[in-house]
């Protein structure tokens, strides 16, 4: 069992705690292991009736993947990063259609890879303290684990909004959403659990949740759904910039300092989600995306910028929006042959 998660039982309820919070409960290879092989064994277990997920520390559930190990494999083409990917990707979608309540706690910071592992989830629970997001852009990459689903999604554009800004929304916006279900205050977390250990998660999670305060995201749709329509990202920013609301503004100059190719292939992948779409078709887009991203060097220059070096000066190529052409957009989602993830929905119950 990998140290870095702490699987146990008590009553009818199986719990898996993320344990590493020094790194924020990033996940590993490993990890993904292991919380696939208790949910698989608590599946066959009449005695379980529920599984929560939740992270170590006061921090957050999970800051997303290891990207310093992805950033690794990207340099050396170990085939690492791909092969974490693989098992992350099935991990998401086992979860998607978990026979038994999973009761994900996304209390703190939950963001990336944290979304993966909670948002797909039948019982998904914010609180006050609560951060969500797909920083993904930020550092050369685009949404994955089933981001791009749920961001195409929400209401109107604010999931574009969130994509491409790589911003962070509250546990009210993670509702409004559609991450997440259910607020419940931070304070009430502990003995919701311990009930968890004997009653049913509906009852319970019932008993503890209160109505959510306002979301400041579903507060400002109205320019955020006039300016993200669309399928290009330079009209969008010319829209963003010249707008009167201020937020606006900043949400356009936040934009323009991300990697131009990161924010053109996430707004591509959004908008080839629809509405008879999967979680496993979109997994399967997300991978193939994935992969192009480790063959170029925007996802290695972005994580160096924000995590090794620190300097926080990426040298994107191409550096302006203007300059990403839609060629090179669309190549990222030719499909890999035999590399491809081939998720298909009877793969869920085998993940």
């Amino acid at each position: 069992m990998d140290g870095d998660v702490i699987v146990s039982q008590a009553g009818m309820l199986g719990s898996i705690i993320l344990n590493r919070p020094k790194a924020l409960n990033a996940l590993t290879h490993g990890m993904v292991v292991t919380i696939t092989d208790a949910l698989r064994a608590w599946e066959q277990d009449d005695a379980v009736q529920a599984i929560v997920i939740s992270g170590a520390g006061d921090r957050g559930l999970c800051a997303g993947g290891d990207i310093v190990g992805v950033y690794q494999s990207a340099r050396d083409g170990s085939g690492d990063a791909e092969r974490f990917w693989r098992e992350e990707y099935r991990l998401n979608s086992y979860i998607a259609s978990y026979p038994k309540p999973f009761i994900a706690i996304m209390d703190g910071i939950v963001l990336g890879g944290g979304i993966g592992i909670s948002a797909h989830g039948s019982h998904r629970i914010v609180t006050e303290r609560t951060k969500v997001g797909m920083p993904e852009v930020g550092i050369g990459f685009a949404p994955d684990v089933g981001g791009t689903l749920l961001l195409a999604r929400a209401p109107g554009e604010l999931g574009t909004h969130l994509a491409l800004t790589g911003g962070m929304a509250t546990g009210a916006d993670a509702i409004a959403l559609g991450f997440a279900d259910t607020f419940v205050a931070s304070v009430e977390l502990p003995q919701l659990l311990v009930e968890l250990q004997t009653d049913a998660a509906g009852v319970v999670i019932a008993r503890h949740s209160t109505p959510a305060p306002p979301s400041p995201l579903d507060s400002a749709r109205s320019w955020i759904d006039a300016a993200y329509a669309g399928d290009d990202v330079g009209e969008i920013v010319a829209r963003l910039a010249a707008s009167p609301v201020e937020d606006a503004r900043v949400a356009a100059s936040t934009i323009l300092a991300k990697s131009p190719t990161s924010v053109s292939v996430a707004l591509e992948a959004i908008r080839r989600v629809t509405a008879e779409s999967t979680l496993e078709e979109v997994l399967n887009q997300e991978y193939r995306v994935g992969l192009r991203f480790l063959e170029g060097t925007e996802i290695v220059e972005g994580i160096r910028a924000q995590v090794i070096d620190k300097d926080r000066t990426p040298a994107w190529s191409p550096s302006s929006i203007g300059d990403v052409t839609r060629a090179e957009v669309e190549s990222y989602f030719a499909p890999l042959d035999e590399r491809e993830l081939g998720l298909t929905a009877m793969d869920r119950s085998r993940a």
